[in-house]
């Protein structure tokens, strides 16, 4: 039965394994095995994340296009659940009706994209949807009466779905609507990976990993490779979408820095070239370290500087501020050390 849950896509590795059940339980008693509002907050971002780095793993590593345009789908998502949630008040129809929203009109502008640009090269594909993502970021800023602008918009959701909404005590923690919401986030972010799991291993999947080993083979042999492509970018678009209405519900607030930046788009790509592109436990991985390093590195060079007080020039180099030049040191050596990413290392060694 787990091998049909998974597709039939076994991780094929016992270090790999016991990773992803360590992260899977971790993830799902995070609010009673890590108690406080910054660690579920880390909790729910991995969750989302790994969605959102898996659909665009689903582009890069299983169908070989360059887009960077991802954080647009992801924006488009969250917006549509931050207009519903504004102009037809807290509610779950309004939740449902804006991640609907958003999935189809990602999953529309995608087809558009696609159509009109996948016949060209792959390096001016990227470069088109670069420029439709900074159109699109442009617009939402200007658009200040719909969108809030450089502001963004806060908006209520579900008291369910809130910390006010109080359900007693479970193993000595409150239960209120805060873990529901991270549940909710959890439950749903597990079925849009089990999803893209089922995708990529699919026939469909296969004519994928076809066209991305030589396009030319396999549009001689019979497939329509644009419309795989697009196909593709359609399916892509839309998880990246539902995970922005996840991110938009779980945070209750959307703004242009949270959902369309263009560093969230690198941070995507850092965690996709981390966990191994062309496989889905790659994101789950690539997340999960990425995420945990940019929460809690900080401290931990805090500490170390601390530690090593009276020492000379370490506690300089070691100094909190300097986070972002080891984050940088970490990712150069995760490349140098696993070119094939840590999920195909691992695979390769079993």
């Amino acid at each position: 039965m787990l091998t049909n849950l998974l597709s039939g896509d076994r991780p094929r590795s016992l270090i790999l394994t016991l990773l992803l059940l360590a992260i899977l339980a971790a993830l799902a008693l995070a609010p009673f095995l890590f108690p406080g509002v910054r660690s579920l907050e880390t909790a729910a971002r991995i969750c989302i994340f790994i969605v959102l780095v898996a659909s665009y793993d689903l582009l890069l590593g299983y169908s070989g296009i360059v887009s960077f345009a991802h954080t647009m789908f992801f924006g488009l998502g969250a917006y549509g659940v931050a207009l519903t949630s504004t102009h037809m008040g807290r509610g779950f129809d309004a939740l449902i009706v804006g991640t609907l929203a958003g999935a189809v009109a990602a999953a529309i502008l995608a087809l558009l994209i696609g159509l009109f640009s996948l016949r060209v090269r792959a390096i001016f594909f990227a470069m088109i949807t670069l420029a439709v993502a900074s159109a699109v970021a442009v617009l939402v800023s200007q658009l200040s009466g719909l969108t809030g602008g450089e502001d963004g918009l806060n908006y209520s959701i579900p008291r369910e779905l809130t910390p006010a909404f109080k359900l007693g005590k479970l193993f000595g923690i409150s239960v209120t609507g805060k873990i529901l919401n991270y549940y909710l986030v959890f439950f749903a972010s597990l079925a849009l990976f089990l999803l893209l799991l089922r995708i990529v291993n699919s026939p469909f999947g296969r004519v994928l990993k076809a066209i991305r080993e030589n396009d030319f083979r396999a549009e001689a042999i019979g497939y329509r490779v644009v419309l795989y492509r697009t196909l593709a970018t359609c399916l892509s678009a839309a998880v990246a979408a539902l995970a922005g209405s996840l991110f938009a519900i779980w945070l209750r607030y959307v703004g242009p820095a949270t959902t369309l930046s263009f560093e969230i788009m690198l941070d995507i790509l850092l965690m996709v070239v981390i966990g191994g592109m062309g496989t889905m436990y790659g994101a789950v991985i690539g997340t999960t370290i990425f995420v945990l390093a940019q929460n809690y590195l900080q401290n931990l060079m805090g500490v170390a500087a601390s530690a090593t007080e009276g020492l000379p020039l370490i506690p300089q180099l070691l100094d909190p501020d300097r986070w972002l030049l080891w984050l940088g040191v970490l990712f150069i050596l995760s490349v140098y050390f696993f070119p094939t990413g840590i999920v195909g290392r691992l695979r390769a060694e079993d």
